[in-house]
């Protein structure tokens, strides 16, 4: 047999694929001395471009699940570990802490070192934490695993947005992409409390936890495969001083609002945090101001329908976090919900963003995304104040079916738009870091807003009892209890859709429709029109 020399060898066995070398993706085209034709190239990217959305969707929901899917298993987990009341709560805010705290060092970090790198790290992170927490035979072991979990999530979440916007050019593709992520994004939350009750019942609350370790090996092993390198020429410097002041500033923040609703808003520890919070915070602006290569680029805020995108967010998130907390609780305590009931309540509301986040990533095609962003808060508005109308007597069906729906259909309106107004026309070197900020307005929102509403929800019942005579037996105690109980929730649901309201007004003000094209150059060319005319919107929305 001939021996071929080496460049023979070099053209007949290149990988068709130079970001997918030798892979299952491009294996049926080695070893072809013809050139491709125009349809298997294009069927070949396709196909990549298929895997790559499915590997940084199935990450997205890792981490969005993990926000909710523990929640179900509190009880079974503080009596395997023995958790003392004060410290159950650290299960979930261990996590929170962490991750809202390195979100915007994470999304950096991507720029920084590569987005798929940080990705696969990220990744990493969260998975061996999984599997470190589904082991934990302590309360200390299990809360530590979830802070690592919380930072291998806010390494990987920005990072996934952004490699959505590094791999799917402006247009069609990138809609249509970003709408299945937005599904991820608003559905992981109720799929997750639907999960963790099917796993908790079904088999033990360590599976809340596992269940992440075989999709993370799945992710971990396909990146490299269908994921592309970022391009080095578009790598920056890491702004150290700033990395560590915004992580400290952002870590001291949540603290602080994570702590404000058990032990008050004038608890010294609380005041001490939020006072941290802030000369860190400012000495960040000041440290960017004069830096020559900044985490957080202000540029990035100056553009009008940008900062209009990530206000929306921020004030949504603070509306909308409340039901998943005051909709489980009433669901669970006045209507006698098990955990897994709960949690299939809540598969509409899931169904709906999903459902309409398709939709709305087709339709921006013919409508500019103004039009979704705000008839969404609105919406959402809309369905939170319907949930205030809940009384204890009312059923699923007559009360609380339709708020989810309408609340469903208007983030499903919201999301895509949002992420797509966020990251059009941002440079290739900040993808990352305008990812990152978009997960941190959403998260401290979100912390943010609930912290403040189980405030007020927690000061309406109070005055509900105390404005109540109790002067039978234990039975009027109870459906007292009860009634004031939902009082609080009820309030909170009002306060919740003011600032859902508040969103809308944003985005009426804030967000305008791309100005008209300026050149004949910019025109969709015919029978190309219905293919680039969402690009062309998206383009000039980030103009």
């Amino acid at each position: 047999m001939s021996e071929l020399s080496g460049s023979q060898v070099e053209h007949r066995y290149r990988p068709i694929l130079p970001c997918v070398s030798h892979t299952g993706v491009n294996a049926d085209l080695l070893g072809r001395q013809e050139p491709l034709s125009p349809a298997e190239v294009k069927d070949t990217d396709s196909r990549r471009l298929t895997l790559a959305l499915i590997v940084i969707s199935a990450s997205q929901l890792m981490v969005v699940l993990d926000a909710t899917i523990v929640t179900v298993a509190l009880p079974s987990i503080r009596t395997a570990l023995h958790f003392s009341a004060v410290n159950l709560e650290w299960t979930i805010s261990a996590y929170t802490l962490a991750f809202g705290g390195f979100l915007l060092l994470g999304g950096r970090l991507g720029d920084v070192f590569g987005r798929r790198r940080m990705f696969i790290i990220g990744i990493s992170i969260f998975t061996l934490a999984s599997l470190a927490g589904g082991l934990a035979t302590t309360s200390a072991w299990l809360i530590t695993t979830r802070a690592i979990q919380g930072i291998g999530g806010a390494i990987s979440a920005p990072t996934a947005l952004a490699l959505i916007g590094e791999t799917f050019p402006e247009g069609p593709s990138r809609t249509r992409a970003m709408g299945i992520y937005a599904a991820m994004s608003g559905a992981g939350g109720a799929v997750g409390l639907l999960l963790g009750g099917i796993l908790t019942s079904a088999l033990s609350w360590r599976w809340v936890l596992f269940v992440n370790v075989p999709l993370g090996v799945l992710v971990v092993g396909m990146a490299p495969r269908v994921l592309a390198r970022s391009e080095r020429g578009t790598r920056v410097r890491l702004d150290l001083p700033g990395s560590v002041t915004v992580t400290a500033g952002m870590t001291a923040l949540v603290y602080g609002l994570v702590r404000a609703p058990v032990n008050g808003w004038g608890d010294s520890i609380t005041i001490i945090s939020f006072g941290v919070a802030f000369v860190l915070l400012v000495s960040f602006v000041i440290i960017e101001m004069r830096s020559d290569h900044p985490i957080l680029p202000f540029s990035l805020l100056a553009n009008r329908n940008r900062a209009g995108s990530y206000i929306v967010m921020f004030t949504l998130s603070g509306g909308i976090f409340a039901i998943f907390f005051f909709l489980t609780l009433y669901l669970q305590t006045t209507k006698g919900y098990s955990p897994l009931r709960a949690g299939l309540a809540f598969f509409p509301f899931s169904v709906a963003i999903a459902a309409t986040s398709q939709i709305v990533a087709k339709l921006m095609r013919r409508f500019p995304p103004r039009i979704f962003v705000t008839v969404g808060p609105l919406l959402a508005s809309l369905g939170l104040f319907w949930l205030s109308r809940l009384e204890v007597q009312s059923t699923y069906v007559n009360g609380v079916l339709g708020p989810i729906l309408v609340l469903g259909v208007g983030l499903g309106l919201t999301f895509v738009p949002v992420v797509l107004g966020v990251t059009a026309g941002v440079q290739p070197a900040e993808l990352g870091i305008a990812s990152a900020v978009l997960n941190t307005a959403q998260q401290v929102g979100g912390t943010l807003g609930l912290a403040v509403l189980v405030t007020i929800a927690a000061d309406a019942t109070k005055s509900a009892l105390n404005a109540k005579t109790v002067t039978r037996g234990a039975q009027q105690v109870r459906e007292v209890a009860l009634a004031a109980t939902l009082h609080g929730y009820t309030t909170a649901f009002v306060v919740g859709a003011c600032i859902a309201f508040v969103a809308f007004l944003v985005a009426l003000v804030a967000i305008h429709p791309p100005a008209p094209a300026r050149a004949p150059s910019a025109l969709p060319t015919a029978g190309k029109g219905a293919a680039n005319s969402a690009g062309s919107s998206l383009g000039e929305l980030a103009s």
